[in-house]
């Protein structure tokens, strides 16, 4: 058996679609949405992303400003800009690009972000509302996840589906989406004592932990379907994720990287970006 490929290109494509007709529509009305992308880092790869979401984002008829403090931004540099965006009118959504300066934390710095212009759910209010069920944000690489599996048809409701992985930005809240759909969901991660008996119990299996191969043919049960939202540099430049090729033998389905969580959760945060200029005051 060899796993199907769950791509996420075609889901990407719809959802880049129906963000540009909403702000074609709100562009009409005069109230073009803009989004605001946060940058304190030389990292190259983060570069990269950064450049890809602002690509997207002018396709989708969506302005796109990165604001650049340089590498040597103090977190106080980083909060005023933070606080300055979330204050302007113009401006409907917010992303604080990672890695930060030493010193500087996501944790703490992302609650300067207002919640209506969190698009990437990671200000504490924001990530508070999703796990009580209320509505907001969602970060977008988990919401990527059950994206994908209801794009492809995978049925997640009476199905245990096991998340590797605890961050703030992928496996808790994957965790709770996945709950929110009436999941029966198990956290786990690198220090899981026996990890693959864990893993071995999924009908859906998320791999969130950032450690290239960390799941391999062992940890994946037969007909399984493997959601791999890892997203690991190589020496040649390339991306491999946290799933080992062998587990393809195993998966019923597995997403590709690159090629499957990545392009939803770019599409996912121009779909945010509407929606915060939907709600905003005209």
């Amino acid at each position: 058996m060899s796993a199907a490929v769950m791509s996420g290109k075609e889901v990407a494509a719809a959802l880049r679609a129906g963000a540009a007709e909403r702000a074609a529509k709100l562009a009409g009305d005069g109230r073009r949405p803009r989004l605001a992308v946060v940058v304190a880092t030389a990292d190259e790869s983060s570069a990269w992303y950064v450049r890809s979401i602002a690509g997207a984002a002018g396709k989708a008829g969506i302005d796109c400003d990165v604001v650049d403090l340089g590498p040597g931004a103090s977190p106080g540099d980083i909060r005023r800009s933070l606080e300055g965006l979330s204050a302007d009118d113009g401006v409907h959504g917010i992303i604080l690009q990672t890695p930060l300066p030493r010193g500087a934390t996501l944790e703490d710095l992302s609650s300067a972000i207002v919640p209506g212009k969190d698009v990437d759910g990671a200000n504490p209010l924001s990530l508070g509302r999703l796990a009580a069920g209320l509505p907001a944000f969602a970060p977008a690489t988990a919401e990527a996840v059950v994206t994908l599996l209801e794009h492809h048809g995978v049925e997640i409701a009476g199905r245990h589906a096991v998340v590797v992985g605890r961050s703030t930005v992928v496996g808790k809240p994957a965790a709770h989406l996945l709950l929110d759909r009436n999941a029966t969901v198990t956290v786990a991660h690198s220090r899981t004592a026996d990890l693959a008996a864990v893993t071995r119990q999924a009908d859906i299996l998320v791999a969130a932990a950032g450690r290239p191969g960390l799941v391999t043919a062992a940890h994946v049960r037969p007909g399984a379907v493997v959601v791999d939202v890892g997203t690991n540099p190589t020496d040649d430049g390339g991306l491999v994720g946290d799933v080992d090729p062998a587990a393809a033998e195993h998966a019923a389905a597995l997403t590709p990287v690159p090629g499957g969580v990545g392009p939803v959760t770019t599409a996912l945060l121009l779909r945010h970006t509407v929606q915060a200029a939907e709600a905003a005051r005209p």
